[in-house]
């Protein structure tokens, strides 16, 4: 490393021992062979690294950066040549300051150009949900122009003290005026870390409102219900809200069918009959199986459940309304009952000792027969 450099240092100085002119055509020829050498040792670099990646957001990255390498070469190769000519401090300070920026602003068009490629290729090949790319892009383009312009500012020595106070002050009026806004910002990054839902799910909201997930914005969620309605809801309010995601860990939902037969009934015939409807259903899957619960002994019942599972939470509607007709025809052929709630209301033919009440309080006449 010393030994290199020491051969840097005495290249210099035989340089700066020339001619001006001659120095300055050898600097800005050596610029262009390094350019030309960078080109050339960085397409194959390329076309090495990027072949054992299976992905073609490498090929992104290196396409995008390779241009302006070439060009971030020849500015800074130009800019020794100016150093060689041997300018006043002043002069070379704003040369300096002058390179400087045109290379900010050249890898800051580059890199947003970058993000907005990186972007792309994601949403098209679904490596990430297409709903949340375009949130760190934005955020990706607006650091990139806040360095920018930081850098821009320190390169021409202008104080950014004043700019970033009214930054902060606009910020706030912004923030209080757009307060719902970013927290429906924030609110769709963080349902989108914590996993909450996707698009294709079925969710129930803590209102009561259920259906599948149409679409997920940087601003709100939209659901489709059953009655085929789009109801838009804020992220800020879902992040808040208890949500529950009847499509996950899996898709498979248990349906519940009560059924209330009459007592005396013969208990393994009711579950058998229930069992049998439950497997000559179509929508009911075979794994889990179905099964038959005594649940508790009604005022004139004895409560059944049958339990059995669909593919989809969406089919729960369906499987229920199928269930139920299914298992009525079934009871009324086997001849089970299906009793209907009874109250028994009972008059006393004779006044009680303990309690005798006269006919004017409400209590009818006992007839004779």
């Amino acid at each position: 490393m010393a030994n290199a450099a020491s051969y840097v240092n005495a290249a210099w100085e035989w340089i700066l021992s020339l001619p001006r002119w001659q120095g300055f055509l050898l600097l800005v020829l050596g610029t262009v062979v390094l350019a030309k050498l960078v080109q050339i040792g960085g397409d194959l670099l390329i076309r090495r690294a990027t072949k054992r990646i299976p992905t073609e957001v490498d090929d992104i990255v290196f396409e995008t950066i390779h241009p302006p390498l070439y060009v971030t070469v020849v500015l800074v190769g130009s800019y020794l040549s100016v150093l060689g000519l041997g300018m006043a401090p002043d002069t070379t300070a704003q040369v300096e300051a002058l390179v400087l920026s045109i290379l900010v602003v050249l890898w800051a068009l580059t890199l947003t150009k970058l993000g907005r490629k990186v972007s792309n290729e994601l949403t098209e090949n679904s490596h990430v949900d297409a709903q949340v790319v375009p949130i760190f892009q934005n955020i990706w383009s607006v650091l990139v122009v806040a360095v920018s312009i930081y850098l821009l500012l320190a390169f021409w020595e202008i104080d950014p003290t004043p700019f970033l106070a009214s930054a902060g002050i606009i910020g706030i009026v912004i923030g209080f005026a757009a307060r719902d806004t970013i927290a429906n910002f924030f609110g769709s990054i963080a349902l989108y870390f914590d996993g909450t839902y996707k698009v294709g799910d079925y969710i129930v909201l803590e209102s009561g409102e259920r259906g599948r997930v149409e679409d997920i914005s940087i601003r709100s969620t939209v659901i489709r219900t059953r009655d085929d309605m789009l109801v838009t809801v804020p992220n800020s309010v879902l992040n808040a809200a208890r949500i529950i995601n009847e499509s996950t860990p899996e898709r498979e939902r248990r349906v519940r069918i009560a059924v209330g037969v009459a007592y005396g009934s013969d208990p393994d015939a009711v579950e058998e009959t229930l069992l049998g409807v439950a497997e000559a259903e179509a929508l009911a899957i075979e794994r889990p199986k179905p099964r038959v619960r005594l649940r508790s002994f009604g005022d004139s019942a004895l409560q059944y459940e049958l339990l059995c599972w669909v593919n989809d939470p969406v089919l729960r509607g369906r499987a229920t309304h199928e269930l139920n007709t299914e298992v009525y025809k079934a009871l009324r052929a086997t001849d089970i009952e299906i009793p209907f709630p009874q109250r028994v209301v009972s008059f006393g033919d004779e006044q009680s000792p303990e309690a005798p009440l006269s006919h004017g309080e409400g209590v009818p006449e006992a007839v004779d027969d």
